[in-house]
């Protein structure tokens, strides 16, 4: 009887889901991403100018952050493009689009990259002080190479204990976390690069790195 009560009163499916976003909805969420990230990097420009004394430093970081977010979005792009050819179901690309967890993929990159070049700023100052102390004039292009290979191994180690997490979230996470563990994948591997070949280069290449400026600034916390 228990039995047939149950199946009387049972009903398979009484409210049908829908994943269906209008175009207002999907227009507000991308206005709202973009004007997140502007805030983001805008305050980082800030903290960056307050923690070394130079508003260069902070363009210089902001620089290579953008191309961080530009370089993923992209790889997003043309991911969610071969998900359905041969090479995406190779590579688990699967249907990848833009959501609020990708969107916290994107601030989560930016941090990531953030404290890879703030280690590698944070070394051109204390090498800095070091030869101002022994009375030498730096050379900007030869120190600041100095202070990126000091770091390097420390980069590079951490960058891949994060990539083998976030490949593992790939493979295995499921359909809830994949774009967002994507964005991550290719956030590791351009952050990586981005703060060695991009940040550190446009203080010699745009003559914005001040020696006598870092040097009455050097003790900021």
């Amino acid at each position: 009887m228990k039995t047939g009560l149950s199946e009387a009163f049972f009903l398979s499916d009484p409210f049908t889901a829908s994943h269906f976003i209008g175009g207002s909805i999907a227009s507000e969420m991308k206005a709202k991403a973009i004007f997140t990230i502007i805030i983001a990097l805008g305050a980082i420009v800030i903290y960056i100018w307050v923690r070394f004394g130079k508003l260069s430093f902070g363009l210089a970081a902001v620089v290579a952050l953008f191309h961080d977010v530009l370089f993923t979005l992209g790889a997003i792009s043309i991911g969610d493009w071969l998900g359905d050819q041969k090479i995406g179901q190779l590579l688990y690309l699967g249907d990848i689009k833009l959501s609020l967890p990708m969107i916290a993929a994107f601030l989560t990159i930016v941090g990531y990259s953030l404290n890879d070049t703030i280690v590698v700023f944070d070394r051109i100052r204390e090498n800095l002080q070091r030869e101002r102390r022994r009375k030498l004039e730096p050379q900007d292009a030869g120190l600041i190479q100095l202070s990126i290979n000091q770091t390097l191994g420390r980069t590079l180690l951490t960058s891949l204990t994060t990539f083998i997490v976030v490949f593992v979230l790939y493979l295995v996470g499921g359909a809830a976390i994949h774009g967002f563990a994507f964005a991550l994948i290719i956030g590791v591997i351009v952050g990586t690069y981005s703060s060695i070949f991009i940040a550190s280069p446009l203080l010699v290449w745009s003559r914005i790195w001040k020696p006598e400026k870092l040097e009455e600034t050097s003790g900021l916390g």
